[in-house]
């Protein structure tokens, strides 16, 4: 299942991506007959109420969709897509996850997952203009897999912890270098915004399979800058998921960004910063693929 969220005239909606179509999550719900739950207008809802389902309402919305004519939104295109997630209560990211970007960075791998965070402010969807040239000169790309929570999840074992995820979507953890370095602290860099893309969709655990077999790529303006696996993650996105509930609960549709791998602009000689009109591609295997513009300052 792929899941989006896209405008409304009332504000954010849920909605399921089948095809090249969107679909309301709401009126599939109740077409399909399986809003025993409630009927949720937004992801971050359908989760909480949901979140333990995700494997069989994927069948039965796509055996309904050729039968459902109310609950249909329009193309890809037409619907006005945001990002997956509009309103997660905590945006909560792994920097230095690959041993080649540490490499690249000097630095001693971690022992432990190195956690910062983002703001929902940040975030913007997958065919949203990147924010951030007004305020920085240093703009750095990086492509990472994002993970969204599907049930809450406290103290839970590696074991158990993907159990607790949704499932994945692109995301590109935009920097403003020169704000990222002018303290000890990442949180300036990271905080810029609408400058945080990603999407198109979330899709679920049961459409990828493994987490950790994932080719990622990123490029800029075609040329490519990053390419990796999930395999070569030092902490891998079960390790992540544990070691962050062991603090703190997660909840629904609470975002987790697991790290960049090596070919970051600020580590290349002469460093490569993304400017207005640049394109910025993330490719995930089997995820899909988030692609936005740099907008004017």
């Amino acid at each position: 299942m792929k899941l989006v969220s896209y405008n409304h005239p009332h504000g954010p909606r849920g909605g399921v991506l089948i095809g090249d179509a969107v679909y309301d999550l709401q009126g599939l719900l109740a077409e399909a007959d399986v809003a025993d739950r409630g009927a949720p207008s937004s992801v971050r809802e359908f989760l909480v109420l949901y979140g333990d389902r995700l494997r069989e309402l994927s069948g039965v919305f796509a055996s309904s969709a050729d039968n459902v004519i109310e609950s249909h939104v329009g193309s890809i295109a037409e619907a006005g897509l945001l990002g997956p997630v509009t309103d997660p209560a905590k945006v909560l990211c792994v920097g230095l996850n690959y041993k080649d970007h540490v490499a690249e960075t000097g630095r001693a791998l971690p022992e432990y997952p190195d956690v910062f965070t983002k703001f929902a402010s940040t975030l913007i969807g997958a065919f949203d203009e990147i924010g951030g040239a007004e305020v920085s000169d240093n703009l750095d790309f990086e492509g990472e897999v994002a993970v969204v929570i599907g049930r809450r999840a406290s103290k839970v074992s590696e074991a158990e912890a993907l159990d607790y995820v949704a499932g994945l979507a692109p995301l590109n953890d935009v920097t403003a270098r020169d704000l990222q370095y002018r303290g000890t602290q990442w949180t300036a860099g990271k905080a810029v915004d609408g400058s945080t893309p990603w999407g198109p969709a979330l899709v679920t655990l049961d459409e990828i399979g493994d987490p950790q077999t994932l080719e990622l790529v990123t490029r800029v303006n075609d040329v490519e800058m990053q390419r990796s696996n999930t395999r070569h993650q030092i902490f891998p996105i079960a390790t992540i998921v544990s070691y962050l509930s062991g603090f703190l609960t997660l909840e629904p549709g609470d975002i987790i960004a697991t790290g960049t791998p090596q070919g970051i602009g600020a580590k290349r000689n002469p460093p490569v910063w993304i400017v207005p009109g640049d394109t910025v591609e993330i490719e995930i295997e089997r995820v899909g693929t988030l692609r936005n513009r740099v907008a004017a300052a």
